[in-house]
């Protein structure tokens, strides 16, 4: 739209009579949840519901533990959307970390050792160079996450 500087959407979801449910209801839930989810430490991961607005907030060690936490509470009866603001706070010595994620990735049939480079400042990741297939591309950035003090990947990788 010509001239247009802002808009502001103000939708609500409504749900079904049926399934509604209070926001104290929604954030014990919640907590229930993540309390007997395994992948999630225990008291890490804080919960606040707004009008079924679910937001959480802390910090954990792996991404994975983040993912799991969101995957844990987003079917919950009442959640209208979550949003995921935990952050990740590795708990290791992220000094070898690019020639940690180097060696992995060569370790791996998928990848020549002259097609990626990675470079890594602090738990922050970031993948540059070459791959044939899409499926390449997100095994380097899922061998990224999965190295101990990731907290960041940024997967500049292009598909020849």
């Amino acid at each position: 739209m010509k001239g247009v500087k802002a808009v502001a959407e103000e939708i609500e979801v409504l749900l079904p009579f049926a399934t509604k449910r209070g926001d104290e209801e929604i954030a014990a839930a919640a907590i229930e949840r993540l309390s007997w989810d395994v992948s999630v430490p225990r008291d890490a991961v804080m919960v606040k519901v707004e009008k079924g607005w679910l937001t959480l907030t802390g910090e954990v060690e792996w991404h994975y533990q983040k993912v799991a936490a969101e995957q844990s509470v987003r079917g919950l009866l009442g959640v209208v959307e979550v949003s995921n603001q935990t952050t990740i706070k590795p708990s290791v010595n992220v000094s070898t970390l690019s020639e940690d994620i180097t060696h992995a990735l060569n370790r791996s049939w998928f990848f020549d050792p002259e097609t990626i480079t990675v470079s890594a400042q602090g738990g922050n990741i970031r993948l540059n160079g070459t791959v044939h297939t899409w499926h390449d591309r997100e095994v380097a950035a899922t061998t990224a996450w999965a190295a101990p003090g990731a907290v960041a990947v940024e997967n500049n990788i292009t598909i020849m």
